[in-house]
């Protein structure tokens, strides 16, 4: 049995969505960027104005260079003699480009994304800045589950900007028709697991008798790793034990307490009170949740809920992931923030690093952001960002979630690689009834091979 240790970090954080846009006015998508490695002065510290590139992924509303025009004017207020160009990218080629302008001596000289990246690629190569002294400065509120994953060896080399958490969703009628409301806490959003399989027999039995249109209670998706989350969620959050050890030497598929869930999620599949596609993604599980063909959701955050507000014709319930102790961990969105790569010249690093603390710990510059990027600002005593927004009450439930954060798991080794084997496991279980241990053995195996 794991230890419980959810982060009240965010406990008051406000839910984060729709931020106020950043960059200046130079802002174009080809700016010049600087080598890492490098200078444009030959490796000696630049002199004057100092020009920065900033490489930016589309993170909520950071879609275009223009999303970030209101922050760099602000910032260059203070700041007059630092330029900030950006950049954006995305992630179908992101990771691509990055790759070539790294190769090339021209990486960028800050780049906006997340741990996975920042400490787990880029910081593993040695090419990024230490940024203890800005954690050393101001990163006292923020909690330890997210500095953590800020860096490597003890070393700094993110700085966060805004969280959130990972949850799913019920078809609120739908449940209360069925008379499964009574399963749940509504006040927390929580549940058991005994509560959970009771819900959805009661949905299950509800649908036969024809007192909910609706087609299946849930849809178990395991055609492809989009939304992979939520299926890794449920799975670890049932019988209160995590994908990864403690030390990232080995992931858990196969642990007693997984393979209890896997084994019930398996028998929910062969009673009807689940089902399990093996050509869905989490895209397709989500359109079957809005169209009313599934009663719940397991891939579900505010930015699903905007996405797909005018297609529901009834209230998505945001929901925890049932925990045998009612105290669920859930999985992070992000954390999204800042990495500077070392391009030799102090000057830029220097001025690298204002803006990061402007865009992070300035709370108007950095409340503005935070909302851009559809998240939770990481720092707690920024209380609720949108306590005076018109949707605060859609907004609330998904702040509350932040209260259940768990351990991040994506800087264990072989990550990219285990994604692409834990669906097929999935399928095999749920869809051809293959032995739960057998396809976990299998799973952990595979995985395992890769974290070298």
């Amino acid at each position: 049995m794991k230890m419980k240790k959810p982060l009240a970090l965010l406990l008051a954080v406000g839910l984060t969505l729709g931020l106020a846009a950043c960059g200046s006015g130079n802002n174009s998508q080809g700016g010049s960027q600087t080598p890492a490695g490098g200078s444009e002065t030959g490796g000696g510290a630049s002199t004057g104005a100092v020009e920065l590139s900033l490489w930016s992924f589309n993170i909520g509303g950071f879609t275009d260079a223009a999303a970030w025009d209101s922050i760099v004017a602000a910032f260059n207020e203070a700041n007059p003699d630092i330029t900030v160009t950006v950049t954006p990218i995305n992630y179908q080629d992101g990771d691509q480009k990055l790759t070539t302008a790294i190769s090339s001596n021209n990486a960028p000289d800050i780049i906006f994304e997340g741990p996975e990246r920042i400490v787990g690629n880029y910081a593993r190569e040695g090419l990024m800045v230490d940024l203890g002294d800005l954690w050393s400065a101001s990163g006292s509120d923020i909690a330890e589950g997210i500095s953590s994953v800020s860096q490597l060896d003890g070393t700094y080399y993110m700085y966060p900007l805004s969280v959130a958490a990972h949850c799913m969703a019920i078809n609120y009628e739908a449940f209360e028709a069925a008379g499964a409301l009574q399963y749940l806490d509504e006040t927390t959003r929580t549940w058991t697991t005994d509560n959970f399989v009771k819900a959805m027999e009661a949905v299950r039995d509800a649908i036969d008798a024809g007192t909910i249109d609706i087609t299946v209670p849930g849809i178990i998706y395991c055609g492809a790793q989009g939304g992979d989350q939520g299926t890794r969620a449920l799975v670890n959050n049932l019988y209160s034990d995590y994908y990864v050890n403690e030390d990232g030497t080995s992931y858990l598929a196969n642990s007693e307490n997984n393979v209890k869930a896997l084994t019930l999620l398996q028998d929910m599949v062969n009673n009807k009170s689940m089902s399990a596609n093996a050509s869905f993604a989490a895209a397709d599980e989500l359109q079957a949740f809005a169209n009313q063909t599934a009663a719940v959701t397991f891939c579900w955050n505010y930015s699903n809920y905007t996405q797909y507000a005018e297609q529901t014709q009834f209230t998505p319930f945001a929901m925890a992931f049932p925990s045998d102790d009612g105290v669920p961990e859930l999985e992070m969105a992000g954390p999204y923030g800042f990495g500077i790569f070392n391009n030799g010249d102090e000057a830029k690093i220097e001025a690298a690093k204002k803006f990061v603390d402007f865009v992070c710990n300035d709370q108007a510059a950095g409340t503005d952001a935070v909302k851009v990027t559809g998240f939770f600002p990481v720092h707690s005593d920024w209380g609720d960002v949108y306590a005076d927004a018109e949707d605060a009450d859609v907004r609330a439930p998904f702040a509350l979630m932040s209260d259940y954060l768990g351990r991040y798991y994506a800087l264990t080794g072989g990550w990219t690689e285990q994604r692409a084997l834990w669906w097929p496991m999935l399928a095999e279980i749920m869809t051809t009834g293959a032995d739960v241990q057998t396809a976990a053995d299998n799973f952990v195996q595979q995985a395992n091979a890769n974290i070298g």
